[in-house]
């Protein structure tokens, strides 16, 4: 769904919507309390205030201040329980106290700008029709005004009655600009965003594929030698870790025999064995044709010699329905590193073990703990 659409659609669970509504509804709890401190303020302190105290307290202060408080809680239940009415009540709401307002005070001209308030807050919800609504809202309260309350009427001059809508609706309009500026900018952003994160997923996919091997999923012989550095330097700061060389034996008969294709699908299902036999904190990679390369951290030799035994003992168990189900095996040269190793002599060492096991008759793994002892 795009910008456009959700806009016109209101998400009873937005967070968003919520706060600006909430807030909006702390600044029509405001606008109350600073009125009825201003009523009273101007009753206690200004000497010629034309009115009986009985008459202020209950008609003035009291009455209407209840009448405004009662019309925002129930603004405040409505947006709570039935949040998709939450603009019209918040419309509403804000009509009725300005009204309010400029029915209590219409011997002040530039009262009628309080109508500007309830179309300010219809802005929050980016929607050009709730502000239009809004406005409609007002036009029809002033005229309530101009029609019932004579006391409003009487401070009304020929330039107000034409000042005043003229007021809302320029009011109205800018609203309107902001609404179609901010809706704008937030299709740009979206726009911005969606080409940040495909470009970022891209940038994913790509650097995924410059250190995997496609066919099995392995790390390539290119990101197998990063990750042997940094074990290299693992290493030299007193921590232990293993380096297994792997090779599947008489792999080139089963090209010659069976053909590529199925040579790359024996060699996908061993690096799945593999994959599934070692630990997270673990590397592997293909190194090359047949050959895969393992990097074993936080274990023991013992430990590591018993991964590399159930990678192949797994292997020469699976009988695959392409090789006329038949088995293939590995043979593995596995390395404990020494604080004496290089990296070239931990992979000489490791390459050695290796054609050991071929030598002895393959399907079996030759480990050392250092180059001068072997298992």
């Amino acid at each position: 769904m795009n910008l456009k659409a959700r806009l016109h659609l209101y998400e009873a669970d937005n967070p968003r919507h919520k706060h600006w509504i909430h807030r909006f509804l702390g600044i029509y709890w405001l606008v109350i309390a600073l009125h009825f401190f201003a009523q009273l303020g101007a009753f206690l302190f200004i000497p010629a205030y034309e009115i009986g105290t009985r008459e202020f307290y209950l008609r003035i202060l009291l009455f209407p201040h209840l009448f405004m408080s009662a019309f925002t809680i129930i603004a405040f239940a409505i947006c709570r329980f039935w949040p998709r009415l939450s603009f019209h009540a918040l419309s509403v709401c804000g009509t009725i106290i300005s009204t309010e307002i400029i029915h209590l005070n219409g011997d002040i001209r530039i009262i009628s700008a309080a109508m500007l308030l309830p179309i300010m807050a219809s802005a929050i919800f980016f929607r050009p029709d709730v502000t239009w609504f809004t406005a409609g809202l007002q036009a029809v309260a002033l005229l309530f005004l101009y029609s019932t309350d004579s006391g409003f009427r009487q401070f009304l001059n020929p330039f107000d009655l034409i000042a005043i809508p003229l007021f809302l609706l320029v009011g109205t309009l800018v609203m309107g600009i902001i609404i179609q500026n901010g809706r704008g900018i937030a299709e740009n952003l979206e726009t911005t965003t969606l080409d940040k994160q495909e470009l970022m997923v891209e940038n994913v996919l790509m650097t995924t594929m410059a250190k995997t091997d496609a066919l099995t999923g392995l790390y390539n012989h290119m990101s197998f030698h990063e990750f042997y550095d940094k074990a290299i330097d693992f290493g030299a700061q007193g921590y232990t870790f293993h380096l297994a060389l792997l090779d599947i034996d008489h792999f080139k008969s089963v090209n010659d025999k069976f053909g590529h294709r199925t040579g790359d699908i024996v060699l996908a299902r061993v690096a799945q064995v593999i994959r599934e036999a070692i630990e997270p904190t673990d590397i592997a990679a293909r190194y090359g044709g047949e050959e895969f390369a393992v990097l074993l951290f936080e274990k023991s030799f013992e430990q590591a010699y018993a991964v590399m035994e159930t990678v192949r003992e797994r292997l020469a168990a699976l009988h695959h329905e392409e090789l006329h189900h038949k088995a293939v095996t590995i043979s593995i040269g596995l390395r404990s590193f020494s604080r004496f190793d290089t990296k070239e002599a931990m992979f000489e060492a490791a390459d050695d073990l290796l054609y050991q096991a071929k030598r002895a008759g393959r399907n079996r793994t030759v480990a050392a703990v250092s180059a001068k002892g072997n298992r």
